[in-house]
């Protein structure tokens, strides 16, 4: 899946509340594939039946085992950067559209994947010092209690002014008097990154000390001047770095606001599951339905095309499920990241401890459905260019038509001149679209 990849990391050291219950491991990881046991069950007498699986399996592109240093499988943020964060570069490089998300519980390392520490940097100041940082805009935002506000404007947090969010009819959703910052070389974007984590609000919870408490988006636009077949021609690459808050049970002896938030950040989550969810279905049924379709075609396809029909849409058959993006800022933002014009990577990080069982499945089967998600990312070029291009390319196939067919003459000698002259025709008709397009691009501004 070169536009959806999921990839799992277990949390970097375990949380004091799971030293304490044992640091007992309910997960074993065997190359790309995770195990989870239920070791609640183990304690069982012989013969007592339980209807509960006491093991499940699931595969994802990549595990990586991080709770440990001296395991020898253990994973740095180095090798995660060399999987993950050059993919990402590779991706904005070639002109599409990026987004890298972390999701897990409380505590399970989301921060510590993306941002890392002073002594063990993450993702995100990787991929801010590598050396292609030219034509470079970076906005930093925060998700918080449904409301957005720039991270890289001054003033204290609880006067930071709410932005809101637009919709462009064909860039998509994006945040309204959002601040943007040109930089030129890595310590502007390194400054920047450190001055909205050092904005970002953080509170005590029962998992972490400082916790994340909304949700974080580093979005970095990339431009490329290029001349393309004598034409010059131009990308924009948009990167989404995001760090979510992590999900956590409401306890009453938190204050209000504490409760008002993680209800907040839970809505937003639940949200961005029911997304995935109905996006993962959309796909399946797609797909599904791409398969009935080539075998019908190979075939006699009276009784299957009829089941396929049925099945795109009919009046008794399944039809795709409504994606509530609005439900929420964050699947809004995410809009074209989750289900649209975006290669995606996302990063489910859990706790492998015993006593964090029933979220680590919950993550896990989270990651799962968002696996079976297929988005169509495309090149963000220009327009004329890419019709200048698609023009060449319905040229020459259509000259390989004419080829072909002097090569195998109908025995009419008029039928096949009539058939040359069309094919003829519309070759002359797209050469002087190219060269109008042409023409129009060398008179733009470079």
């Amino acid at each position: 899946m070169a536009s959806r990849q999921v990839d799992i990391r277990f949390s970097s050291s375990l949380t004091r509340r799971e030293s304490a219950d044992g640091g007992r491991l309910a997960v074993q990881v065997e190359d790309k594939f995770v195990k989870i046991r239920n070791v609640k069950l183990d304690g069982r007498t012989e013969g007592a039946v339980d209807s509960r699986e006491k093991l499940l399996e699931f595969c994802f592109d990549y595990c990586y085992w991080s709770v440990d240093r001296a395991d020898p499988h253990y994973a740095s943020q180095e090798e995660v950067f060399q999987d993950l964060g050059v993919s990402v570069l590779s991706g904005a490089s070639e002109g599409y559209n990026v987004c890298l998300f972390a999701y897990g519980q409380t505590g399970s390392g989301k921060t510590y994947t993306m941002m890392g520490t002073p002594d063990s940097m993450g993702l995100t100041p990787r991929i801010c010092q590598v050396r292609w940082l030219i034509n470079t805009q970076l906005s930093f935002l925060e998700i918080y209690n449904e409301r957005v506000r720039d991270l890289l404007k001054g003033g204290e947090q609880k006067k930071r002014a709410t932005l809101r969010v637009r919709e462009h009819p064909e860039k998509g959703p994006y945040v309204q008097d959002l601040s943007s910052h040109v930089v030129s070389d890595c310590k502007q974007a390194i400054d920047l990154l450190e001055e909205g984590i050092a904005n970002r609000i953080t509170a005590a919870t029962h998992n972490h000390d400082a916790s994340s408490r909304s949700h974080a988006i580093f979005t970095i636009q990339y431009t490329q001047a290029i001349l393309e077949n004598n034409l010059p021609s131009e990308t924009v690459s948009k990167i989404n770095l995001v760090d979510l808050a992590g999900s956590e049970r409401a306890d009453p002896h938190y204050c209000r606001d504490r409760l008002t938030e993680g209800s907040n950040i839970n809505k937003s989550l639940v949200t961005l599951g029911i997304v995935i969810s109905a996006l993962a279905q959309n796909s399946q049924m797609s797909s599904s339905c791409q398969s009935i379709n080539s075998v019908a075609s190979e075939g006699d396809g009276s009784t299957v095309g009829s089941h396929s029909s049925s099945l795109s849409g009919g009046g008794g058959g399944r039809r795709h499920c409504f994606i509530p993006y609005r439900d929420s800022v964050l699947t809004w933002l995410l809009k074209d990241s989750l289900g649209g014009n975006s290669k995606t990577i996302m990063i489910a990080t859990v706790s492998p401890s015993a006593s964090s069982y029933n979220e680590t499945l919950s993550t896990l089967r989270y990651a799962a459905h968002a696996r079976n998600i297929v988005n169509k990312p495309r090149v963000n070029e220009d327009a004329s260019v890419r019709l200048i291009r698609e023009l060449r390319e319905e040229i020459d196939r259509l000259k390989s038509m004419l080829l072909s067919f002097e090569m195998q003459r109908n025995p009419s000698p008029s039928l096949s001149d009539e058939r040359d002259g069309n094919l003829s025709e519309i070759v002359l008709q797209n050469e002087l679209k190219v060269t109008q397009g042409r023409h129009t691009c060398l008179h733009l501004p470079v």
